[in-house]
């Protein structure tokens, strides 16, 4: 557990936590906590029972606002994606008058990326800080979403050029993941919906119009994440087709061999039947005269096919 005193973007680290407990002459606390923590400081700070156990919870919390009579409670979900699977991280937030306690389970790429940001804009107040953060979060589903198309598109050039089976695992999975991030979104969007529209008083009204913003960047983000899903389903269609098309383009080649061997296969079956008197079964050359004509009429079959683009 850090404990840091922010006035003015600068960071003081406090070591007392019995200090934070009275309101600074300027600035606020930032308590960046991890769940082990909650122990301590939920009589400390008299934070809710359901809350610390939302915290505590080992399953995927969705995406929340909760309003308590000292504080409020804030769970937005942090994306990572790996290139193999898309990774969302609760972000907990205890939101006070002269605090903010942050509590997550893993490392979170927004909070380190955070610490710069509120020194050059100087944040001394804590609802600064929670709106500097939620708008990281949703950012970052920007970029996420960036690598996700351009994954999409090298699937897309792969099936088109060189179709495997191994493909159409990736479009179900990438598919699912896709759905699956889609239905958290929904829920994402209505807190930050709830933290423009509605009355909190732990929140500064000039400071609640930007919300409005990372609102907007939320709904584009849900529309982008639509279209994901119905390339997805393009791409599908497109591998099947591929699957399709290099099916038909095997039974070209295996019907243009078998009518080749058709006529070769007559002529083998005439003169390997058992009769005596075949007029060119004793003669000198017959043999080479037979293959001859084999090798003539295959080749002049192959020939035609090759003119009218058969093969």
């Amino acid at each position: 557990m850090k404990i840091r005193l922010v006035n003015a973007g600068v960071f003081t680290p406090v070591d007392d936590i019995e200090e934070t407990l009275t309101a600074p002459a300027e600035g606020f606390y930032w308590i960046d906590a991890d769940v082990e923590d909650l122990e301590l400081l939920q009589p400390l700070y008299n934070l809710h029972d359901l809350a610390v156990e939302d915290c505590l919870s080992e399953e995927d919390q969705r995406p929340k606002l909760e309003i308590y009579e000292s504080h409020y409670f804030i769970v937005v979900n942090s994306i990572r994606f790996d290139d193999e699977e898309i990774f969302l991280r609760a972000l907990n937030v205890f939101l006070g008058r002269n605090f903010i306690i942050t509590v997550t389970k893993q490392k979170i790429h927004e909070l380190r990326v955070l610490k710069p940001l509120l020194w050059e804009q100087e944040v001394s107040e804590p609802d600064r800080f929670l709106y500097l953060l939620v708008d990281l979060v949703v950012d970052n589903y920007f970029s996420v979403g960036d690598r996700i198309e351009a994954r999409i598109e090298k699937l897309e050039e792969d099936i088109l050029m060189h179709t495997k089976k191994s493909h159409l695992s990736e479009i179900i999975g990438l598919r699912s993941e896709i759905l699956w991030l889609k239905k958290m979104l929904g829920p994402q969007k209505e807190v930050i919906n709830t933290l423009n529209k509605k009355d909190l008083r732990l929140i500064d009204d000039q400071l609640q119009k930007y919300f409005s913003d990372i609102y907007e960047n939320a709904v584009k983000i849900s529309e982008t994440f639509e279209t994901y899903r119905d390339l997805m389903g393009n791409l599908r269609e497109a591998y099947q087709s591929s699957i399709a098309n290099r099916a038909n383009e095997i039974m070209r080649v295996f019907t243009a061999i078998t009518t080749i061997f058709m006529p070769l296969t007559v002529i083998t079956g005439i003169y390997g039947m058992n009769f005596d008197n075949i007029p060119e079964l004793h003669t000198r050359y017959g043999y080479y005269g037979v293959i001859a004509v084999m090798v003539t009429l295959g080749c002049g079959m192959l020939f035609i096919f090759r003119k009218k683009e058969w093969l």
